[in-house]
């Protein structure tokens, strides 16, 4: 790929990605002016678990799929239909323990039984977040990311358009319903956006027994770029969905109340970080664009060329995540008040906003150590980044300093992450 097709792919995705974080700003104020703070607090509890399997509900597959396709040396249908046993058999094995494991995670590690139905409601959506990002994956392969720039840009559209339709109504009977239904959401947009990536599908593509049938030879590239980033993401969200639970557990045993932990938690989670995710779509997109160039660079052994681009990469990244860290950090309160209608938030946000620098680097770094095959080093440094951040938060949260235990566990676990990540890239391209 030439320096000019990459900038484009990014500037695609970068334009892409900005239009669907705005409506997902918009839909997160949305859900918080319809749904108030209990709301919020209450979804807030659950997300770390339905991120945890709609992370998990993937296996990966998409990376490899855009690795393998990018190289251009394999039967690209042929690597979709294997894909989909994989992907079909694991979402149903996720969806047989939510209902096992619901009513433990709600009453007895969230502590709140109003879970349980919201928690029941994330089985219906895994396997149509699976197959939308399988499909991406094979474009992102391809490097056409016009489909799913437009696929992600209606599924927001869709979903905030339901919402609007919907949340009041289901207000009415119960706020655990209207929290329900903003899981559920997305069960209904990811189908709208496979039904999007497949009308941009080739259309003189002609599909041959033989592209159907899996391929055993393709499964197992598939499972070995995809097993190693799948415990990577299994780490990362077990470690998501344990949050709120230490969290709580040591701030109630060191005399917080649940309403203290819940309101500060959700306002952390749901006012402050999102701000400073806000350019998380920038650096997505560079990610993105940077694996096929990484992919076909490595099965070359250009080295240099690898180095050239990552560094392209971070310097666009920076260039985009300083002037939003200084910003954040001098006007928190106008910011949170213009988007979020509140003031509530913004000492939290000072604190997280230079940290939050070196979260701009990681998908850019963890996309090139894919990229060259040491998705091991992803898996270590996020597994131990992981393991640091638990523990701090642990006995942090019995130090009687509130919800800045989960802040400056946050952070150390960002840096020590994008740290390592840099160190084994380094080492590899300048030996």
């Amino acid at each position: 790929m030439s320096k000019e097709t990459f900038i484009k792919s990014t500037i695609i995705l970068m334009i892409g990605g900005f239009i669907t974080k705005i409506l997902g700003m918009i839909i997160k104020v949305v859900n918080t002016r319809l749904i108030g703070l209990e709301g919020i607090g209450l979804y807030m509890l659950i997300f770390p678990t339905f991120s945890l399997f709609m992370s998990l509900s993937q296996f990966s597959l998409p990376i490899a799929v855009s690795k393998l396709v990018s190289e251009d040396k394999y039967n690209n249908k042929n690597l979709i239909f294997s894909s989909v046993p994989i992907i079909m058999i694991f979402d149903l094995l996720l969806i047989g323990l939510i209902l096992f494991s619901a009513s433990f995670i709600s009453i007895d590690l969230l502590k709140d039984s109003r879970c349980y139905l919201p928690i029941l409601c994330i089985s219906m959506v895994l396997p149509f977040e699976a197959l939308s990002n399988l499909l991406r994956g094979y474009f992102f392969g391809k490097q056409r990311m016009f489909p799913h720039v437009v696929s992600h840009v209606i599924e927001q559209l869709m979903r905030l358009t339901l919402t609007i339709l919907l949340v009041p109504t289901l207000l009415k009977i119960d706020l655990v319903y209207a929290v329900s239904f903003l899981v559920l959401v997305n069960m209904v947009s990811e189908f709208t956006s496979i039904i999007v990536l497949l009308l941009f599908m080739p259309k003189k593509t002609k599909i041959t027994k033989e592209d159907m049938k899996p391929n055993f030879h393709n499964m197992k590239n598939i499972l070995e770029i995809s097993i190693p980033n799948t415990g990577t993401r299994l780490v990362g969200n077990i470690g998501y969905f344990l949050e709120p639970i230490l969290l709580t557990s040591g701030l109630l045993a060191s005399g917080y109340s649940a309403s203290f932990i819940t309101q500060e938690y959700g306002i952390v989670a749901g006012y402050s970080m999102p701000l400073l995710l806000l350019p998380g779509f920038f650096t997505g997109a560079i990610s993105n664009s940077l694996l096929p160039i990484i992919s076909k660079a490595a099965s070359n052994q250009n080295y240099s060329y690898i180095k050239r681009k990552l560094k392209q990469a971070i310097l666009i990244s920076l260039a985009i995540g300083i002037p939003v860290t200084i910003i954040l950090f001098l006007f928190p309160n106008f910011f949170l008040h213009m988007i979020y209608g509140t003031n509530r938030g913004g000492n939290y946000l000072r604190v997280l906003a230079f940290p939050f620098l070196f979260y701009y680097l990681e998908l850019p770094l963890a996309a090139a150590l894919q990229g060259m095959n040491l998705s091991k080093y992803v898996m270590i440094d996020n597994i131990i980044g992981i393991i640091l951040k638990t523990i701090l938060l642990y006995f942090l949260s019995f130090c009687r300093i509130g919800i800045y235990s989960f802040i400056i566990a946050s952070c150390v676990n960002i840096i020590w992450v994008v740290t390592n990540h840099y160190y084994h890239i380094k080492k590899v391209v300048n030996s």
